[in-house]
């Protein structure tokens, strides 16, 4: 834990950096990034900040994107962070920006209701809270990295429903008040006191957590992270000279990687990205690049896609800004990465076109025997969205074949709202299907498809949190039934040939929207001793159907009146 004495010398030492005088980097990253200095007057930053604010606001479904960065330096501002806007410090660890003011994300439906605050992040920065909380409520899709918070923080918005979200790498001084968050995962973070529990709270690597186990307090905690690699991030030194750090691979780690004001890794130099723009670069264009042996970095903005991107050499960086789109117009796939050693993708949102997609984003085209441990490839932030912006259909969203991936957050969602939307028209058969041998997984939201949420069948696979809403809209159940006397498609599937697998702190819930449709069980997997499962919980929302099972044939049955919300702690 940082203490008081390390703080004030980290802002001394950040006091001694002499200001950038550069508003822009030296490689253009076009209209849709803004980026300030500690020279510009904060009425200048103030206005510039309120008119994105003005357009991302409501924009839940809207075409604009955009990234607001900052140079080392100390700030008074308020910022409020809207729809697809991602605000990011741009010092080697989060103490090298400072903000002074009401940084915020605010409930983006009616009565303090978060559950649809999609799409936003804050990276790398700290912040001296206006009255000494910053209020984060968020549910999906809201990436909360590398983060110092000089005060408390609270995860929701005057106790309105809020569902899901991640922090990781984050220093809290004081208290984390997860209030009415459904569930939450942190990774790798540490604060003064946690408070607040609801349905699943899961704690990975993170040396102080809350007292108390699963399921009352319904707090899942893992000590120590296996294996994980920081996500990317974009940085400049005091001569204005921008790279991306690329973080070292750690094993068996607890608490933040910043202790010493840096993390450990490699920096690439801006030169050896691609820097692409939506309104001029396609497929064709960021292939070449990529073939050139160049790395690439996606502006803000919507990337239609008549192919797919193939990111074939090893250790290529692929990282998006400011919630960058790719989205396929000719059924093919997004992306396609070969079977290589260290590549990364990073700050996509995936958006499935018109024409329905075999797959967005496939991760190894086939099975492999490699192995990657070494260096594995890893997936950060990586979002995906079929329908809700428009007509959309993929078969699988995300398909991992290569060995030993790590999956560093994703949100998997077939829209159940906004337009495109309807059993017939935004069809996804699949969020995730795992192919690959030894992948772990770190924050997996999964949501609304229309067989298995999760299919996997790769051997040794272990998730850290796990959180899914089976479709809203099966019109009846013939239309969501997989097998003879089988109700529903279970949402995580593990196949009968799999042999092992590991699995914490899940949450599975109904909203049947028509009458007298169920699901057999929430949770389905070969009988094995080596097939394990811990701390899971079902839940009925709204007034109609079920869930008759957690997990097999255990668990019991959801209920709306009484509410029951099932609780199986051990599997097998």
């Amino acid at each position: 834990m940082m203490t008081k004495l390390t703080r004030s010398l980290a802002l001394l030492t950040l006091a001694s950096v002499p200001a950038l005088a550069a508003t822009v980097a030296p490689s253009d990253f076009g209209p849709n990034v803004l980026i300030f200095n500690p020279s510009i007057p904060p009425a200048t930053i103030q206005s510039q900040i309120d008119k994105v604010y003005a357009t991302q606001r409501r924009n839940e479904f809207g075409p604009e994107r955009n990234a607001i960065l900052f140079t080392p330096g100390d700030y008074t501002v308020d910022i409020p962070i809207g729809f697809y806007t991602e605000v990011l410090g741009l010092g080697s660890s989060p103490d090298r920006v400072h903000i002074t003011g009401n940084v915020h994300s605010d409930a983006a439906s009616r009565n303090n209701n978060a559950t649809t605050t999609f799409w936003r992040a804050a990276e790398n920065f700290s912040v001296a809270p206006t009255g000494g909380t910053m209020q984060w409520a968020v549910s999906q899709a809201a990436p909360f990295r590398r983060m110092h918070i000089q005060g408390d923080i609270v995860l929701n918005q005057n106790k309105g429903w809020a569902s899901g979200g991640w922090m990781s790498d984050s220093l809290i001084d004081g208290n984390v008040d997860s209030g009415t968050q459904q569930q939450w995962i942190s990774r790798n973070s540490e604060w003064h006191s946690w408070t607040g529990s609801n349905w699943n709270m899961v704690f990975v690597g993170v040396p102080n957590p809350p007292e108390g186990e699963w399921p009352k307090p319904p707090y899942t905690k893992i000590a120590k992270t296996p294996v994980v690699r920081e996500k990317p991030f974009l940085q400049v030194d005091p001569a204005g000279n921008y790279s991306v750090h690329v973080p070292s691979l750690s094993t068996n780690s607890s608490g933040i990687t910043w202790h010493t004001a840096t993390t450990p890794g490699k920096a690439i130099p801006i030169a050896q990205f691609y820097i692409a723009h939506p309104n001029r670069d396609n497929a064709s264009t960021i292939n070449a690049q990529l073939a050139k042996g160049k790395n690439l970095l996606l502006t803000p903005g919507i990337y239609d896609l008549a192919e797919a991107i193939r990111v074939t050499r090893p250790n290529t960086v692929v990282m998006g800004l400011g919630f960058a789109t790719l989205h396929p117009i000719n059924g093919t796939a997004a992306m396609i990465t070969a079977d290589a050693d260290g590549i990364i993708i990073a700050g996509l949102l995936f958006d499935a076109g018109p024409t329905t997609s075999p797959v967005l984003l496939q991760i190894g085209s086939n099975k492999s025997t490699v192995s990657h441990s070494k260096n594995p490839i890893s997936l950060h932030d990586v979002f995906f969205r079929v329908g809700g912006a428009g007509a959309g259909s993929a078969v699988i969203n995300l398909e991992i074949n290569s060995n030993e991936t790590i999956v560093d957050h994703t949100w998997i969602w077939r829209a159940d709202h906004g337009a495109g939307v309807g059993w017939t028209s935004n069809t996804s058969a699949n969020g995730l299907v795992v192919n690959g041998d030894n992948v772990i997984i770190y924050g997996l939201f999964v949501e609304h498809h229309q067989q298995f949420q999760v299919l996997w069948n790769g051997n040794a696979g272990r998730t850290y949190f796990y959180q899914s809403e089976i479709p809203y809209d099966p019109p009846d159940q013939p239309s969501f039934t997989s097998a003879p006397g089988t109700n529903g498609w279970a949402s995580y599937k593990v196949a009968d040939t799999v042999a092992d697998h590991e699995a914490w702190g899940l949450g599975i819930y109904s909203v049947f929207r028509n009458p007298d449709v169920v699901l057999t069980r929430a949770i389905e997997v070969p009988a094995s001793q080596n097939v394990r499962f811990h701390d899971m919980i079902t839940v009925a929302l709204g007034k109609l159907g079920e869930i008759e099972n957690v997990i097999n044939n255990t668990g019991g049955s959801t209920s709306i009146t009484p509410r029951v919300t099932p609780k199986v702690t051990n599997f097998p």
